[in-house]
Order: C-alpha cells, then structure tokens, then sequence
C-alpha cells in the first residue's frame, strides 16, 4: 500500500506539471533552444573570448553566450572545454560555465512559471553578477598559471585571421532576429496570456513563423533545428518527468515540518545548508525547478530557496570531478568556494527583503 500511495503521489505530480507548463512554456522554450544551437554559429561566440580580448568584452559576451546557447548541463561541461582549448581566459570561461546552465532561457522562464517571477528575476541577476565576479577573481589570482596557458595556445594564422573578419550580411541578421522574435513571442504569450486569447496568438505567431522559414531558411537548416530540438527534448524532458515524479514522492514521504524546522528560517545555517545540499546534489537541468517548488511547499524560506537555486544547476560532485581535470585542483577548489559564499550571503539578503 506504501508503494501505490507513493506511486500515485508521483503520477499526481506529473500530471498536474504536464497541464500547467509543458504546452504553453517547455514546448517553445525547446524550440528556441533548438534554434540557437543550430542557427547561431558557436565558433563566431567562441572566438570573442580569447585572453587576448578586453574584459569589459570578453565577459559580457561570456554571460550572453550562456544565456543564448542554452545549454543543458550534459552539454555545457565539453562546451567548456572547448573554449578553454580555443584560448579563452579562465575568467570568462568561467563565466560561461557559471551562466549556461544557471541562466539559460529554459532554466528562467521554468523557474518565473513555476515558483514566481521574483524568483527568476532574481535568479538570473544573481546568477550573471556571480558568473562576472567569479571569473574576474578567480582570473586574478591564477594570473600566472593563465599566462602560461596561453603561450601553449597556438598563433592564428593570417588565414584564419582574414576568414575571422568576414560577417555575417545584413539579410542574414535581419532573418536571424525576425525568427527569434516571433519564437519569443510565441513563448511569452504562452506563459503571459490567459484564456482563449493565448492560443489565438500563438495560432497567428506560428503561422507568421512558417512563413518567415520558408522564405528566409533553408531545408538543411529546418532539418538541423529539428534535430537539435529533438536532442533537447529526448536529453533533458524525460529526465525532467522523472525528477517532477522523484519530487511527488518525496513530497509524500519527507515529514510535514522537516524542511521548516532546519530551513524554514532565514538563518546562516539554513542557507549554508541549502547551498551545500545544491553543491553536492546532482539533478538534471531544469529538475532543480520543480524541487525548489517541493521544498518551498514543504516550508523551505525564501532566502534559502533562492541560496539553493543559485547552486544547484552550476556545479555538482559530478562536474566538479570534471572541471578539476580541465582546471586544476586549486582553481576548481576556488571556484566552487566562491559559489558557496556568494550564493550564502545572497540567499541571506534576499530572504531578509522578500518575506
């Protein structure tokens, strides 16, 4: 009888997720996604992150870099990789391991459906503040070692050099920012307008977005956007049902007024405890959301939900055993401290404002 009353808690969870947000939020919000992997050329981000690139530019583009690709965190990890190999600074490589997966377009729009707006608002202020932070320390203090990496970076030849001056026409970003404007807007009425009048909308903006690809795209670009979506869709939502399910059971299962007691004020301990378990804990992207809304609805205060938030989709035991063979012990060491104090503090601040 356990099981069944467990199961079923689960299933409740599912369905009442699947209803409210995955027609109307996720399914756009993969389109975009799926779009901005396959049209926006990464190379062309990429190569504007080199140590040889001004800070005031380097990590802004850092931060929309993350927030563009919307990456999972499956992806972001090899991502990373591969700037730190095509010469990008450990500061705003950093950066952007810090904002894909905490502020990725997916992990905002969930979070403002799900729990509030304040929320996200939050989230992604926080979190793109803590990624230029973050990486501008962590740059200072590792300025020697970042040198000597980047003597064993090789020169571009004259070549690339010349190719890399080449831009993009301005058909091309006419179509680019058409497209992504109606994909938007087909999201935010998705998730901003009520009744009849949301679908109506949505109907107009898909039918204006069918016409601007047939004129303005090709068909190995509409096959290369479906496949990405795809890769999205298969990676992350099935992971996503299962951690909602993992959240309805334990929802059923955790004790009425544990989280209240330990987290249930905002205290230093309660919001160190938050960051800790979202440090440590590995859920898939986008599973931190419904989570978040369990321990919220289990008695969690606000500061050490939002503390927890800040965390939890950024580093993990898993990616940290990652990130330490591409950046050293020390630097790894470092980056994951600075994430535990700044995500503390803030959690501490914002739950003394939101009450």
């Amino acid at each position: 009888m356990i099981l069944i009353d467990l199961f079923i808690a689960g299933l409740k969870a599912v369905v009442g997720y699947a209803s409210a947000h995955v027609i109307t939020c996720l399914v756009p919000a993969f389109f975009i996604a799926g779009a901005m992997s396959a049209l926006i050329p990464k190379e062309k981000i990429i190569k504007y992150l080199g140590r040889g690139v001004s800070k005031y530019k380097a990590y802004p583009l850092a931060v929309i870099a993350g927030l563009l690709l919307a990456v999972c965190s499956c992806t972001v990890l090899p991502l990373f990789a591969g700037i730190k190999k095509n010469g990008a600074g450990i500061g705003p490589a950093l950066a952007f391991l810090y904002t894909a997966p905490a502020t990725n377009i997916l992990a905002i729009l969930f979070t403002g459906s799900v729990i509030g707006w304040h929320f996200a608002l939050a989230r992604i202020v926080l979190s793109v503040l803590f990624a230029i932070i973050i990486g501008i320390i962590i740059s200072y203090i590792f300025r020697k070692e970042d040198e000597a990496e980047e003597k064993d970076v090789c020169k571009i030849s004259i070549s690339q050099k010349v190719a890399h001056k080449k831009h993009t026409s301005f058909f091309e970003k006419y179509r680019l920012w058409s497209f992504f404007a109606v994909l938007i807007g087909i999201l935010i009425v998705g998730t901003r307008v009520p009744g009849l009048a949301r679908y109506i909308w949505i109907g107009v903006l898909v039918f204006v977005l069918a016409i601007i690809f047939k004129l303005f795209f090709t068909k190995d670009e509409l096959k290369s956007w479906m496949s990405e979506t795809w890769m999205f869709t298969r990676k992350i939502f099935p992971l996503l049902l299962a951690g909602i399910f993992v959240a309805g059971v334990l929802s059923a299962l955790i004790p009425e007024n544990f989280l209240s007691t330990v987290m249930g004020e905002n205290t230093l301990f309660a919001n160190l405890i938050a960051v800790i378990f979202g440090v440590f804990m590995y859920f898939p992207t986008l599973v931190e959301v419904p989570m978040a809304k369990l321990f919220l609805d289990l008695g969690m205060a606000k500061g050490p939900l939002l503390a927890y938030l800040l965390a939890d989709p950024v580093i993990s035991l898993a990616s940290i055993l990652v990130i330490r063979k591409l950046i050293g012990n020390k630097r790894t060491l470092v980056y994951v401290g600075l994430i535990i104090v700044f995500a503390t503090i803030s959690g501490l601040i914002y739950g003394s404002i939101i009450k």
